[in-house]
């Protein structure tokens, strides 16, 4: 999809005939073609919209009037986002606009109101490029007030400064993380977190203090998390997660411009749990997630699927398998045009993995909407979730009997995995690889002694008692025991070493606490 038909993509009917008229206030002349090409375009038939605005050799025209019409687009979008949107930092925005505007034709009075409008949204909002740029304009224009005072302006902005130079090391910090972790996604490279971390906060002289608001907080938590999916260990970020509790039970009941952290704080505690196998756990953050939601609409359309896929595999782990189904389906039904594609992928292969244990074969039909390249996935979705996903393929093809196809898929995974899970260290995958392709080649072979031994000497490695490794090695027993995959998983969670269910530093929140958020997360690999 080119990027043109990618933001018309992005607008709805109403939309898209703002857009249209905005087109035609802005024309000039009668004989301007893009709103004819906006009207081809939405039908998205490509070929009628080159034979009709050029033919032959000569494109220049085309594409000149493809850049014009998309850089209209972008300008509309901008202004219709900036009309649109409540949040308040952009109410904090129009008013320093309409100030600058006023200061510079000399409406002091009621430029000064609106300045201070805006200077008391920055604040609290802890905006401090904002609060940067409104005390910029109040010291350019002191000179015209009688009563401000310069020195106190002149501390106010130093203060700023070193709030802005604060958020800067921690943005600097977070980006280098990011990119780690990338490496560690795509390119296999091994890294030690806690070691990284705190090369990383030394690197950039921050202090430990400054790590404790709900922005860093929160990142923090995503990167643990990805790192406990990669390691296959969830334990390994247990102290992150114990610092979380100590930081949000000190804070004072939540003010509405934390709520959008404070949701993925909860999404990844509430994450966590449910890999540690404590769902009761899980779910009381899942329920901070969904009353958050119910306060604070606005986000709905940002964390609806995420929730909806923790509730689900909750239920599904908790062995209430039925109801997880209705809850993936309910939450697909749910979804709209802004839904992020992502979200959609890791719902839909959760839903696949629901009815392949409990045996339905709809889940083909599900399996069969996975139209991309494995390459599209591995850059979209990560590497560890297009393993996964590939894993999945061969296990549910084998099970309902299609065995060429199940050959074909092991194959692939084969030649195109097995260098970087070697490199990776992650030899107990392809050991499960190994196992699954000599029942391909044998299906006698699960009544052998020795197979049945090596697989169940997969359950001693602590690794796999994740619940999704666990749910792997259940299908493989679950061939010799003529059990659903689903009914051999449920039993191994429950005999698995690990903590099931936490006390202590791992609770619930207090009711001091809200009863009230982003490569994002691949909610099945995290």
């Amino acid at each position: 999809m080119d990027t043109l038909t990618s933001l018309i993509n992005l607008l709805d009917d109403g939309d898209l005939d703002s857009f249209s008229l905005f087109l035609r206030k802005r024309n000039t002349r009668a004989d301007v073609k893009n709103i004819q090409m906006l009207d081809l375009l939405k039908t998205d038939d490509i070929k009628s919209v080159k034979k009709r605005f050029y033919t032959g050799d000569n494109t220049d025209a085309y594409h000149a009037l493809r850049k014009r019409l998309q850089d209209n687009l972008l300008l509309f979008l901008s202004q219709r986002t900036f009309e649109r949107t409540n949040n308040e930092t952009y109410d904090a925005l129009r008013l320093l606009v309409v100030s600058r505007f006023l200061l510079e034709n000399e409406r002091w009075k009621i430029a000064r109101r609106c300045l201070r409008k805006a200077e008391d949204i920055a604040r609290r909002l802890e905006q401090f490029n904002l609060m940067h740029e409104v005390l910029l304009l109040r010291l350019q224009f002191a000179h015209l007030h009688e009563d401000e005072d310069l020195d106190e302006l002149t501390q106010e902005f130093l203060r700023n400064q070193e709030a802005m130079q604060r958020e800067a090391k921690l943005n600097l910090a977070y980006a280098y993380l990011r990119r780690e972790l990338q490496n560690v996604h795509v390119k296999g490279k091994v890294i030690d977190l806690a070691a990284l971390i705190g090369q990383t906060i030394r690197t950039h002289r921050i202090a430990w203090r400054e790590l404790m608001t709900y922005k860093t907080l929160y990142q923090i938590l995503f990167i643990a998390n990805e790192y406990a999916a990669i390691q296959q260990n969830y334990q390994l970020i247990a102290s992150y997660v114990n610092k979380s509790y100590q930081f949000m039970e000190r804070q004072i009941p939540t003010k509405s411009y934390h709520v959008f952290y404070e949701l993925h704080i909860h999404y990844y505690l509430a994450n966590f749990h449910l890999r540690s196998k404590a769902f009761a756990t899980s779910a009381v953050h899942l329920a901070h997630m969904l009353r958050l939601m119910e306060d604070h609409p606005r986000y709905r359309t940002v964390f609806y699927l995420r929730h909806q896929l923790l509730l689900a595999l909750n239920r599904h782990f908790s062995g209430e398998g039925q109801q997880a189904v209705w809850i993936l389906k309910g939450a697909l039904a749910a979804a709209t045009r802004k839904s992020k594609t992502e979200d959609l992928d890791d719902v839909t292969l959760c839903l696949v993995m629901c009815l392949a244990q409990q045996g339905d074969a709809v889940c083909l039909r599900y399996l069969a909407t996975f139209g991309h390249s494995d390459a599209w996935y591995e850059k979209k979705m990560g590497m560890l979730w297009t393993i996964r996903k590939t894993l999945m393929e061969v296990l549910i093809y084998t099970q309902f009997e299609d065995i060429d196809l199940a050959m074909s898929r092991l194959r692939t995974f084969k030649r195109r995995y097995k260098r970087y899970l070697r490199q990776t260290k992650e030899q107990r995958v392809l050991d499960f690889v190994s196992l699954i392709e000599r029942f391909l080649m044998k299906p006698d072979v699960v009544h052998d002694r020795t197979f049945q031994e090596r697989v169940l000497g997969m359950l001693t490695v602590v690794e796999n008692t994740d619940i999704f490794n666990l749910s792997f090695i259940g299908w493989l027993i679950s061939r010799w025991e003529k059990k659903t995959p689903y009914e051999v998983a449920l039993r191994l969670m429950r005999h698995a070493h690990g903590p099931q269910e936490h006390t202590g530093e791992e609770r619930p929140l207090s009711g001091g606490q809200s009863d009230k958020r982003t490569k994002r997360t691949s909610h099945l690999t995290k």
